[in-house]
């Protein structure tokens, strides 16, 4: 009878604080390029777990959407040299006007902002908070790393535009679920 490989979730590799780029090269884990990367990784989890909290469909499709996209905004990040797989994936401006489009639908459905707001307004708005915070850090590591070294503009426009649309995927489900939002009054 043959016997099924079993493939380990360790290789080992990272023991000594070093990890491969996509192409190859060897870095270590605190590499600018591994904490940008990995930034959007926590953005993704976040994503994930924000679209576990949605229930309208079209919500669901647009946030399966973008992890996709922070998918490939990581490979594209963690890619390195020449030697990289022939189906690298893009992000294009076509997915920045995607963005837009949809910023522009919710913001003309809610009420005009005259303040602040408080983050919060229900589990799912709070979460649609966090996962904006998260991108405009990954936004900010980004711009780090385009300071050392050449980051496709795409990518940061982006992220730009998809920290907008998490604040107002938060005003939207504030709303929807009835808390509305609560403004800052200094």
């Amino acid at each position: 009878m043959k016997k099924i490989k079993q493939s380990n979730i360790y290789t080992r590799g990272g023991d000594k604080g070093q990890t491969s780029l996509l192409g190859g090269r060897r870095v270590p884990k605190n590499h600018i390029k591994i904490e940008t990367y990995g930034t959007v990784d926590e953005l993704m989890a976040n994503t994930a777990l924000l679209r576990d909290l949605v229930d309208e469909d079209d919500l669901r499709k647009q946030l399966l959407e973008i992890l996709d996209k922070l998918m490939s905004s990581a490979s594209i990040l963690a890619a390195d040299g020449d030697n990289l797989p022939e189906n690298m994936p893009v992000v294009t401006e076509n997915d920045v006007t995607y963005l837009e489009k949809i910023i522009d639908v919710m913001d003309d459905s809610l009420p005009a902002l005259t303040s602040f707001i408080i983050p919060g307004g229900g589990v799912a708005a709070s979460q649609a908070h966090i996962a904006r915070t998260i991108c405009r850090r990954a936004e900010r590591i980004i711009l780090r790393l385009a300071e050392e070294e050449d980051v496709e503009e795409i990518l940061i426009k982006y992220f730009n535009r998809l920290s907008d649309y998490y604040f107002l995927l938060a005003r939207k489900l504030a709303h929807a679920s009835g808390s509305g939002e609560l403004r800052w009054k200094p």
